[in-house]
């Protein structure tokens, strides 16, 4: 059938009066006689044209020397012409008119064969003459123009935007013919429609077929098609006498080229006209904005995919597509590409619809537009069919095999055109959401800054009940600094990352770029190593699963937590967004130089890093040293003098490099360096830098090409010569400036090189070396040199000490000995550590800010000021409490400035960090916590739980804490984070309710500060609560201090009876009572004040004294608080008396919880009624209340049971 129709095709071509196509296209010329005299006339009025203006010009100098759209109108006057452009600048007022040129364009009209008649033609017509030859468009064409001589009186000439390739011709008129066509016969014998369709119908198969001539009424035309090099086309034709058909007409002007790659074009501004679903017509020549189409049986697509904003008219295989008018306008021609068109490659591909097609071309717009700085176009949108797809195919494909699992059969082009019922991709479709998006980093920023404020409010930071017991300081200060995490998940539709690697020496951190902005990241194995991969330097990474972290800061003046509701109180709101996640969920869609898959292919010994199960896992490393080529644009053409020393022809390609292990790393911060090449310092300002030991291994090598420097020779000469013959030197490293971009990937136990480019001198590196002090002042060798780090050095990571092969053994055993020392959390706290600098790693179970310490170093204090870009105020400090594993008993805080914190990224709750050269203190509550300085520094070992719950809300109650017994918390007692008690409430022994001023602190009362010197402003007061009371459980007893809220409890008060008791105390200002009335224990109210009378019986009923599950923790820094004397009768001989005593023998041992200054135990003497106990009980420790719940009667049995159980099992 198609054969059959291509046939009719070409010979309804020959002979086009008789298919009627001068009625299709008014304007055809009566050629008899008018010819002569319309050259004559041409010819005149051009001769009435300055001859300075009017010139010939050939095809081959107006492809060379025009560059710029133009026009020419031989016989229009100035004024026709002014009316011609203003009409055309009606439709797009923002363009300028096509420029005249008074130009005499001549030549003949050919189908492209010249002299091989046998070339196969392509369907698109060409004026040429004897210097070239260039494709034209005509609105109107008569099949006796071809190889025929024509002058044109008016045409323009619309240039390509890429300069390199020719542009082409717009005929506006019908050109006048300089010879007269040959003559047509009058009458060829043919045959009707009607005839036809039986013959075709009851044609035989391969069986040789006569030609035959039809004639008929053009019908339908289809669009010109190339297929497997073939260029053909439909037409459809029904007999003279049929009924008339009606084509549905659609006319607009392209008012712009949406993206002519993917066939995309807007009409009128308001509809899109989508031609990827049949070929472009002639290339989309003539298809200019400006431009009048008329569409004929297009598809209406009113919403295909929810973020694209306009209708969409789709053009399939049975649609025509008929150029009306040219543009007006200087407006250029962007041709699609003929082959490699990464769009239409897809679309056929996948036989997507139009929802599905139109969310590929987003995806690619916004590809092309993020990375072609970095990687061209065309190495971008490299298609498959060269074996070597490009990046946006790699990203590309998942992304269509996963919506389109099932995929449809191909295309049948023949059946859309010719079946009776149409079919198409485009006859059905829904609405599509898009399933994922990936925008650029500057909107990803944004999406996230603006999700992590979206219904936020500082009530959600604190709990109620924490934050109205807070002064206005200690308000502010918590509310300043918060986090949220988003996942991909977080955004609708999912969020996918990419970006270019690169690190910046200017933050000295990871990036993801793209044309539109960078965005810090921190990546880590999922192993636990730290991440080394120089060689991803440059690489173009995808990232679906990831940790996308924003951090919020508040600058805030809240009076009390009752006005955490009004934001007038936040006066500035900032935000630092960073991404983290691991680098196994990384796809890398362009690897830089293409040297990551030369890698892995390779697989050498030096490329594997053990897990701790002695397994093997791939590391993706390079030989190849990288350039930093995101970090400035312009080359660094400085070269160190050094290295132009001696150097041969060489020097363009010779490179030395230098391997070293690294023993030590220093954090980022503000140091006074001074080298000794540099001139008098004074005044200078502080420079940010770090440093790092390392220790030399082997001597520099000297390669012809930098990408030699793959293997290790240096350790198999140690491994072959034995100890003796490896040269080690101890070397202090120097980072400043462009150097600080090496910062992430230094770590412990690292094997890396340094590479000197352009350069053929071994003694580089120590000749750059000098002493850290003035020579006089050494006193031996072992202070190791300085090496200031250059520029232009290229840092390359070769693999760890725990990765060498098995003949590199004899140079690991000898390298151990130089690792840093690294404790565990238990050594660092236990009493016989005697170490000042401590590394030990583990995990966040909680970060707050506080106040910064007190006890910094003045010298210190005024470099951290210095630094600038913190976010934080200077007198804030962060504490980190770090466990060694979630739910661990052991628990260690440390400090961290608050301007150190801009160069530490990923210090979340439930990351596991490694911290280096922490220093360890003790308090005066003998409590060990550790401190960051200017030689420590932190890496991440991994990242959060995805499922830990957003902190954005007041921490979620933890699990409940294990019960446990009095008796056995000794043991683990003195770093005990949390546990929970089945106590008995013996007795209150102080309890103080108070107002402050939310200001100063002071006794808030009837509405104001009492204080009066100076006078305090505020109006806003805090209520405050805190009492003490005694616990045991049968196996001891305790002191444990309440605070607020947890008051209320132990005093079994309801929420009514609380309130209505601290608006007594408002009054009031403060009351406090306290067990006995001994001189000097506390503050004795009047007799007459009712509060207090009330709270003195109330301490005193036996009601108080009842059995309670009580959470708590070790209070370590116990206030002072009144001790019976030694031999003095019990507290329960004074009035308070327990509602149960609990005995095991007749001499019992209680075994209570004590810090490291406690007293032995000692005998005494409890009194129950008439019957009197002696008992040998330790000193009590005071413990923290975290919560306190009642016991049901049905509970109390149940726990006591299992208790009982518990301590017979350990008997």
């Amino acid at each position: 059938m198609a054969a059959v129709a291509a046939a009719a095709a070409a010979a309804a071509a020959k002979r086009a009066p008789l298919v009627h196509v001068r009625d299709a296209c008014p304007g055809c010329w009566v050629w008899e006689g008018c010819c002569r005299r319309r050259v004559t006339a041409c010819v005149f009025l051009a001769s009435m044209r300055p001859r300075s203006l009017l010139r010939f010009i050939s095809i081959a100098d107006l492809q060379r020397q025009q560059c710029m759209p133009c026009c020419s109108h031989l016989t229009w006057s100035t004024n026709e012409f002014k009316e011609w452009t203003h009409q055309g600048q009606g439709v797009l007022p923002m363009q300028s008119a096509l420029p005249r040129a008074y130009l005499i364009l001549v030549g003949y009209l050919t189908d492209g064969r010249q002299e091989d008649k046998e070339k196969l033609v392509d369907g698109c017509l060409y004026l040429k003459d004897n210097t070239g030859i260039i494709p034209c468009e005509l609105l109107h064409f008569e099949l006796e123009w071809l190889e025929s001589l024509f002058l044109f009186p008016s045409w323009s000439y619309i240039p390509q935007t890429d300069q390199s390739a020719a542009g082409y011709v717009e005929i506006l008129v019908d050109p006048v013919p300089v010879n007269l066509p040959e003559e047509v016969p009058d009458s060829i014998p043919v045959t009707y429609p009607a005839s036809a369709e039986p013959l075709l119908t009851s044609r035989i198969p391969c069986k040789k077929r006569s030609k035959l001539t039809v004639a008929g009424e053009l019908a339908r035309l289809g669009p010109l098609l190339c297929i497997h090099q073939k260029t053909f086309f439909f037409l459809f034709l029904k007999c003279f006498t049929s009924t008339v058909w009606v084509p549905v007409l659609v006319q607009g002007t392209v008012t712009k080229i949406l993206n002519v790659q993917a066939g995309l074009f807007l009409l009128d501004n308001k509809v899109c006209l989508c031609l990827a679903y049949q070929q472009f017509l002639n290339s989309a020549r003539g298809l200019r904005p400006g431009a009048c189409v008329e569409l004929i049986d297009v598809h209406l697509l009113q919403k295909p995919l929810v973020s694209f904003p306009f209708i969409v008219l789709g053009a399939c295989l049975s649609s025509t597509v008929v150029l009306k008018s040219f543009s007006r306008l200087s407006t250029p021609y962007q041709p699609p590409a003929s082959s490699g068109n990464l769009y239409l490659q897809l679309l056929f591909r996948y036989n997507l619809g139009m929802p599905l097609y139109l969310w590929l071309v987003s995806l690619l717009e916004t590809f092309e537009e993020r990375f072609s700085c970095f990687f061209g176009r065309r190495r971008l949108l490299l298609s498959s069919t060269h074996r070597n797809p490009g990046a946006a195919e790699k990203f590309l494909v998942p992304l269509l095999q996963a919506v389109v699992p099932d995929r449809e059969k191909a295309r049948d082009i023949y059946n859309e055109i010719l079946a009776k019922i149409h079919q198409c991709p485009l006859q059905k479709y829904l609405t599509l959401n898009p399933p994922c998006q990936a925008p650029s980093l500057s909107a990803v920023f944004r999406v996230a800054e603006q999700k992590s404020w979206e219904g936020f409010s500082p009530s959600q930071l604190l709990s109620p009940l924490e934050a109205q017991h807070m002064g206005t300081q200690e308000l502010n200060r918590r509310l300043s600094w918060s986090y949220c995490t988003l996942s991909a998940g977080s955004f609708q539709p999912r969020l996918i990352l990419l970006g270019v690697l690169r690190v910046s020496s200017r933050s000295s951190s990871l990036q993801l770029q793209d044309k539109s902005s960078t965005l810090p990241c921190v990546i880590s194995h999922k192993d636990g190593s730290p991440f080394a991969h120089t060689a991803l330097i440059g690489s173009l990474l995808q990232v679906e699963n990831y940790q996308l972290v924003v951090e919020r800061f508040l600058q805030t003046d809240f009076p009390s937590w009752k006005q955490l509701s009004n934001l007038e109180h936040v006066r500035e709101k900032k935000t630092s967004v960073y991404v983290q996640f691991y680098f196994e969920d990384v796809q890398v869609l362009h690897a830089a130089e293409g040297q990551i898959q030369k890698a892995l292919r390779r697989g050498n010994s030096s490329s594997l890093r053990k897990k701790d199960d002695d397994s093997l896992t791939s590391e993706v490393k390079t030989p190849e040293a990288k350039t930093m080529k995101l970090e400035d644009p312009k080359p660094d053409t400085h070269r160190d003098e050094n290295c132009q020393k001696g150097q041969s022809s060489t020097r363009t390609t010779s490179c030395v490099s230098h391997l070293f292990l690294v023993t030590q790393k220093e954090g980022l911060m503000l140091r006074n360096y001074q080298l000794p090449r540099e001139e008098d310092g004074e005044g200078q300002d502080l420079q940010r830098s770090f440093q790092a030991t390392v220790l030399w291994l082997g001597r520099p090598r000297l390669w012809s090409h930098h990408t030699e420097t793959g293997n290790l020779p240096e350790l198999e000469e140690s491994s072959c010569d034995g100890k003796e013959g490896m040269t080690r030197q101890e070397t202090l490293l120097l980072f400043m400036g462009k150097s600080l971009r090496w910062f992430p990937f230094l770590h412990l136990d690292g094997l890396y090189r340094f590479i000197v480019p352009h350069c053929s001198d071994l003694e580089v590196f120590d000749k750059l070396c000098f002493p850290p002090v003035p020579a006089k002042f050494l006193s031996g060798s072992s202070c190791p040199l300085c090496l200031p780090v250059q520029d232009t050095w290229h840092l390359q990571h070769e693999t760890w000490i725990s990765c060498l092969s098995e003949h590199q053994l004899a140079t690991r055993s000898m390298l151990r000995g130089m690792n840093q020392r690294i404790s565990s959390i238990p050594e660092v706290i236990s009493n016989s550590f005697t170490g000042s600098l401590v590394s030990f790693s583990g995990e966040i179970v909680e970060r707050t800010l506080c106040a910064s310490l007190k006890n910094g170093k003045p010298s210190v204090t005024l470099s951290l000021q210095k630094q600038k870009g913190s976010l934080l105020d200077s007198d804030h400090s962060v504490k980190l409490s770090v466990s060694v594993a979630p739910g661990s008993p052991v628990v260690v805080d440390i400090y961290i400035a608050a301007a150190y914190l801009q160069h530490l990224w990923g210090l979340l709750p439930g990351a596991k960090i490694f911290f280096q050269n922490l220093e360890r203190k003790i308090s005066r509550f003998h409590n060990v916590y550790c401190t960051y300085i200017a030689t420590s520094c932190v890496s991440i070992v991994s990242l959060p739980a995805s499922h830990l719950s957003s902190p954005s809300s007041p921490a979620g109650e933890a699990s409940s804490p294990s019960l446990v017994f009095l008796s056995n918390l000794q043991a683990h007692l003195q770093h005990l984070p949390q546990a929970r008690i089945l106590c008995h409430l013996s007795c209150v022994l102080t309890l103080s309710l108070q107002w402050v001023c939310s200001l100063c602190s002071s006794i808030f009362k009837e509405g104001r500060c009492t204080r009066h010197s100076p006078p305090c402003p505020s109006h806003t007061g805090v209520r405050q609560a805190s009492a003490r009371v005694l616990v045991e459980d049968g196996t001891g007893e305790a002191f444990v201090l309440c605070r607020n809220q947890q008051v209320a409890a132990m005093l079994g008060l309801s929420l009514v009876e609380w309130e209505a008791l601290q608006n007594c105390v408002q009054s009031r200002g403060r009351v406090s009572i306290q067990h006995g009335e001994a001189t000097g224990t506390g503050c004795v109210e009047e007799p007459e004040d009712f509060v207090a009378c009330y709270l003195r019986s109330l301490c005193r009923s036996p009601l108080i004294c009842r059995p309670i599950l009580l959470d708590f923790r070790l209070d370590r820094k116990p206030s002072k608080i009144l001790q019976p004397e030694q031999g003095s009768p019990s507290l329960y001989g004074r009035g308070f008396w327990p509602a149960r005593v609990t005995v095991q023998t007749s001499q019992i041992k209680w075994v209570l919880t004590s810090d490291r200054t406690a007293a032995p135990l000692q005998l005494r003497n409890f009194r129950c009624g008439e019957m009197e106990f002696v008992s040998q009980v330790g000193p009590r420790l005071s413990l923290l209340c975290l919560n306190v719940e009642e016991v049901e009667q049905g509970a109390l049995n149940y726990l006591n049971s299992e208790r009982i159980r518990r301590a017979s099992c350990h008997c």
